[in-house]
Formats: C-alpha cells, sequence, structure tokens
C-alpha cells in the first residue's frame, strides 16, 4: 500500500480519476488537500508521494520528482491570479492566499524582476472587510471562477510568467522523500496519464463542481498541461533560482 495525497482543486481531477479508476496501479490511498497540506505531509513522511508545489521543494530535506506529470500551464492558467482595483504601480498592499506557496512566490518574483512594484505582503487572514482601493490579492484555485468579476484588474500569474521568461510554469510536480521502486513509478505514472487521457468521463463522473462542466472541460484541456517536459523543467529549474 502507498499513500499518496493529492490537491483537492478541478485542475487535479483527472490525475485523481486515473489514480482511483485506472486498473494500472493497486493498493493506493489517496488523500485530497490544499497544496500546502501536501508539502507538509511529505516532509512529515505521513505520505509516500504527494503533489508538491514546487515553490516547497527547498523546504524538503530531500525530494525525488516522481514520473513526467505535473500540474502546469503554456499560457493563461486562470486559477492563479492577482486581483485588483487599481493598476499594478498603484497597488500599495497585497494580500496572499496561503495554501500555495508557489503562487506567492512568483507573485513576489513578479512584483521584483518584472512588475518593478514594491507593495507590502501580508496574509490573507489580516485583510480588513473593506478593504483600500490600493489593496490586492493573490488568490488560487477554484474560488478564483467567482471571484473575477469582483475586480476591474486581473493578472494571471502564469500568462505575466511567460511575458517575462519566454517559458511555460510548473505550479505543482509529484515528489516522494524516498526512493520509490521504478516499477511503482511507472505504475503511477502511467494511472495519471490514463486520466489525462479520459477528462471527458472524469467531468461527467464528477460531483458538482463551481462551473458548468463545458467550462471544466475547457479549463482541464485548455488552461492546464500536464506533461512535464523538458521546457517545463526548465521553467521550473529558473523558478527555484529566482526564488529569494
Amino acid at each position: 500500500m502507498i499513500t499518496v495525497s493529492a490537491v483537492s482543486y478541478l485542475n487535479t481531477l483527472p490525475f485523481v480519476y486515473g489514480l482511483s479508476r485506472s486498473e494500472t496501479l493497486q493498493n493506493v490511498r489517496l488523500e485530497l488537500k490544499v497544496p500546502s497540506a501536501c508539502a507538509q505531509d511529505l516532509a512529515e513522511n505521513k505520505t509516500d508521494i504527494a503533489l508538491v508545489p514546487v515553490g516547497a521543494l527547498p523546504n524538503l530535506p530531500s525530494y525525488h520528482i516522481i514520473g513526467n506529470h505535473c500540474i502546469g500551464s503554456t499560457g493563461e492558467v486562470k486559477t492563479v491570479l492577482l486581483m485588483s482595483h487599481v493598476p499594478l504601480n498603484s497597488i500599495k498592499r497585497v494580500f496572499l492566499d496561503p495554501d500555495s506557496r508557489t503562487s506567492v512566490k512568483l507573485a513576489t518574483i513578479l512584483a521584483r524582476d518584472f512588475w518593478g512594484i514594491k507593495p507590502q505582503w501580508l496574509p490573507m487572514s489580516s485583510m480588513p472587510e473593506l478593504a483600500s482601493e490600493s489593496d490586492a490579492m493573490v488568490a488560487i484555485g477554484d474560488k478564483t471562477f467567482g471571484m473575477r468579476k469582483k475586480f476591474q484588474y486581473i493578472f494571471d500569474l502564469s500568462t505575466e510568467w511567460l511575458q517575462m521568461t519566454g517559458l511555460p510554469f510548473v505550479f505543482a510536480v509529484w515528489a516522494s522523500t524516498n526512493p520509490i521502486a521504478d516499477s511503482v513509478v511507472r505504475e503511477f505514472d502511467e494511472a495519471l496519464r490514463w486520466g489525462i487521457s479520459n477528462i471527458n468521463e472524469a467531468v461527467a463522473g464528477s460531483p458538482q463542481m463551481l462551473v458548468s462542466r463545458q467550462e471544466a472541460l475547457d479549463y482541464l484541456t485548455n488552461a492546464i498541461s500536464y506533461v512535464l517536459d523538458a521546457p517545463k523543467r526548465q521553467a521550473m529549474k529558473q523558478f527555484l533560482s529566482l526564488i529569494e
């Protein structure tokens, strides 16, 4: 039995479908959590394999990237956003989503190296109910589908990264802290591939979502890129080199 921690977001649905429905991989216990909790589980040896935010990898004592799949994007990702009522150069404070260290670190890199702004960075928990016009927020995940219309300015962080570097972006990878047998890695990777190849069935069989099934299909097939190819590995290496 191997324990797997995956992210409880729509973008992981094909992975979850593959791991739970594919006949390739047997004896798996799958747990769904927010990205930061997946990373914590792996760091504390509470799981064998986890879908870990790339920004959390340096905090692990050691890690092995498992297989050839990821949560990535080659352009607009739609669910990792900086949202504001004012243009970038007028933002004074940014409140940060605690669910993913990668998105927070990506926002700070873009602010420093691309946007040329120096806002105050604060936890989302300290955001007042009546926020100032010059306040902005970084938010990730399914909740962003219903938040976009509340803000005048929306900055897709994957798109901004592409404009800065010319590279895709990798938000999360499958990783372990201990070596996993090659045969298990092959079975695991094949289960993921099977899930990706059956996105229509995964969406059709999923419970109620925050978006329509057609919107979910469009998001999973056009916004999320699942193959951890050479350009994504290069992008991940560059991102990690930019983290302070």
